[in-house]
């Protein structure tokens, strides 16, 4: 038996399905090791060794660690297949590490999709484990702890912010910078001129392109605004035609960052949903053919396409719409630092049209894959061909305006999309005369910026080289999480926090909240990859201009200072300031610690339900718990911990001593407990809750 070690239980479902019997497919779940917390500032790493790391086994990885090692003594073989980047090859690396496995001539497998062919492929050509990569990651890994234990540990002290990040921190000055932006945006009044064309049965706006020959869209002096309005007349004059044809090339394939823009523009879908959502279709999906894994590796920055894909692409359109629709892979940009061992994201297999799959995935799943699988074939395919109409009217020599159409000359990959629909116009003709409808002169006012969405953000990452495809998301669901930013239906808006927290790392550490410093790390992190800089080197190039810089503003970053009330403190006389605790805000002398007075929130009195609780005969009254929710409950608490549940005829009772059994959340799930508890010990299991 060969033991072969991947990072995802699914994934690891999927590659048993294609290996066989003769395999025992296992799963890390991501890293098993981590840099340890001991040592000089608890970070891990021996600065006075040449930053010698010291890892250690994560704690909630130390079963499945003894698990595979278990395993690994019955195996004839251990194969390691983590994922390709450089986060699954330091996880092969501790992998090797904590199983004894020489790292010289232990088997790494590569593949970017999980298909039979590819696991094939991957099995009879392995390589061996890149340390090129490992020490990048470590790197990364060694760097972004030390931002993370000494600069999080200062503001926490400071400022009262949670942490700090050597990508997270850029990311937030670009969304705080943005904020300026929208609230120092001073409005301007302008004025607008519309009108409508008769031809036919329908109108047809039209825009406004000059006034007595000067070019203008809209006006921003009023009384030259009615002037213009004031010469409008009930007709307009065709004094110009001008067709031309039109190419419009089809889009590129996905990477990451263009993937979760679209999902959410199309679908409204977060980048954490579609960074799920695409796990998923690459890890594997139950078909009729058993386990497959429908799109490649999602974690890339490339646009480039395999040439086996292209080749099969090429025989789907050709047989589909015909010889003339096809043209082949065109990449003429590149990502700024991409890396490009890895393919675009796309269908392992046309074979699985979104049409056959659709019953195997959910509805989210299903529009995800159809998304990824028409754009990676549209992006094989002929440009499509328009004609462009601009007609030009005029009216009484002094006001110009236009309509433009267009008409498909040949749909090339628009026949696959249908992504830009026509807007078809009459045909008009130069010299004559048509009737001027729906004339408006309309005041409004210029609008601030909008705010980044969570696909604008990434997109802008990705522009200024910030991070990885593989950390888009989870650093903004850390942004979030920290609370330094809000998500509205993927709209970012920065919290008091989190423009505190940019506003003073900006201020104290500039080199660092620079996007040029960050993008220059991410260049260096490339460099050692690519075996062309040392990493120790890159590691203490960091460490002490920066230890330097955290000693000297340690003492010139200010305290925030605390919220006043207007209040004195009832026992010293202080000011009485607004504190955050684990529960909330609360009111407390700003003495602390030299006087600990907090002031308790005045209580309103308890409000009757109007029964009595049927343990103790005590009122019943309704209560708030810690989160702000309202439930009722017994007025003799805690000496009585009723809680009412509903309606009499869905209550369940203890049958060990008859009171009520209330729902709970435990750590293995939901059950009801006895609600006389601690008295009464009694559980019973809820099945299929979790």
């Amino acid at each position: 038996m060969k033991l072969v070690i991947v990072e995802s239980p699914t994934k690891s479902k999927t590659i048993a399905h294609y290996l066989g019997k003769d395999y025992q497919v296992e799963a890390s779940k991501g890293h098993v090791k981590d840099l340890a917390i001991s040592g000089k500032g608890g970070l891990g790493v021996d600065v006075d060794n040449n930053f010698e790391p010291k890892y250690v086994i994560s704690k909630d990885k130390v079963d499945i660690v003894n698990s595979l090692k278990k395993i690994a003594k019955k195996a004839d073989e251990v194969i390691l297949a983590t994922d390709p980047d450089r986060e699954g090859e330091a996880i092969a690396y501790s992998l090797a590490k904590v199983l004894d496995l020489p790292i010289e001539s232990t088997k790494r497998l590569e593949f970017h999709e999980i298909t039979k062919d590819s696991i094939k492929d991957a099995i009879e050509n392995p390589r061996t484990i890149d340390m090129n990569l490992v020490h990048s990651q470590e790197t990364r890994r060694i760097i972004d702890r030390i931002i993370g234990f000494k600069l999080s540990g200062l503001l926490k002290s400071k400022i009262n912010s949670n942490s700090a990040g050597r990508v997270q921190s850029v990311a937030l000055k670009l969304i705080c910078d943005h904020e300026k932006e929208i609230l120092n945006f001073v409005s301007e009044k302008f004025y607008k001129l519309s009108a409508s064309v008769k031809g036919g049965k329908k109108d047809f706006p039209l825009t406004l392109t000059s006034y007595k020959n000067q070019k203008l869209e809209t006006f921003k002096d009023k009384d030259l605004a009615e002037e213009a309005f004031s010469s409008l007349t009930d007709e307009v004059k065709v004094i110009n035609i001008d067709e031309k044809e039109k190419l419009i090339a089809p889009k590129e394939p996905f990477r990451t960052s263009t993937l979760q823009q679209a999902a959410f523009s199309k679908y409204g879908f977060s980048t954490k949903e579609t960074t799920f959502l695409a796990q998923e279709l690459y890890e594997g999906i139950e078909t009729d053919e058993g386990l497959v894994g429908l799109i490649t590796y999602i974690r890339t920055d490339s646009i480039k396409l395999s040439d086996t894909f292209v080749e099969s692409a090429k025989e789907y359109i050709i047989s589909k719409y015909g010889n003339e629709y096809f043209k082949g892979q065109v990449i003429n940009k590149s990502v700024k630092n991409a890396q490009d061992a890895h393919e675009a994201i796309r269908p392992t297999s046309l074979e699985r049209t979104p049409e056959k799959m659709k019953q195997y995935l959910s509805p989210k799943a299903y529009k995800l894959y159809k998304l990824i699988f028409e754009r990676s074939v549209s992006s094989l395919m002929v440009n499509k061909k328009s004609l462009q109409t601009t007609v030009t009217f005029e009216t009484s020599n002094t006001l110009n305006f236009k309509l433009v159409g267009s008409k498909t000359l040949f749909p090339g990959f628009d026949v696959f999309k249908n992504e830009d629909p026509d807007s078809l116009i009459p045909n008009f003709k130069v010299g004559e005369i048509y009737n001027l409808v729906d004339k408006k002169l309309e005041e409004d006012e210029t609008k601030p910026p909008a705010r980044f969405s969570e696909g604008k953000l990434v997109k802008l990452m990705e522009e200024k080289g910030i991070g990885r495809p593989s950390t888009y998301s989870s650093t903004i669901q850390t942004l979030i999480q920290r609370k330094y930013v809000t998500s509205s239906k993927g709209i970012l808006v920065p919290t008091e926090q989190g423009i505190l927290t940019s506003n003073v790392l900006s201020k104290y550490f500039p080199d660092l909240m620079n996007t040029e410093y960050t993008a220059d790390m991410e260049t260096s992190l490339d460099r050692i990859q690519n075996g062309e800089e040392d990493e120790k080197k890159v590691i203490s190039d960091f460490y002490y201009p920066f230890i330097d810089k955290l000693a000297e503003v340690k003492d010139q970053m200010y305290k925030e200072p605390l919220k006043t009330t207007g209040e004195k403190c009832p026992e010293c006389g202080s000011d009485l300031v607004i504190r955050k605790g684990k529960f909330g805000e609360f009111v407390a002398c700003s003495n602390y610690p030299s006087c600990r007075y907090i002031k308790k929130e005045e209580k309103e009195p308890p409000v009757e339900v109007g029964r009595n609780c049927p343990n103790c005969g005590a009122p019943l009254i309704y209560r708030k718990s810690r989160k702000g929710q309202t439930f009722i409950g017994c007025s003799n608490f805690p000496n009585c911990r009723y809680i009412d549940q509903g309606d009499e005829e869905e209550k369940k009772y203890c049958p060990k001593c008859g009171n009520v059994l209330i729902k709970r959340k435990g750590k293995r799930g939901y059950f009801y407990g006895c609600s006389s508890y601690p008295k009464c010990d009694y559980i019973e299991p809820i099945k299929g809750e979790k």
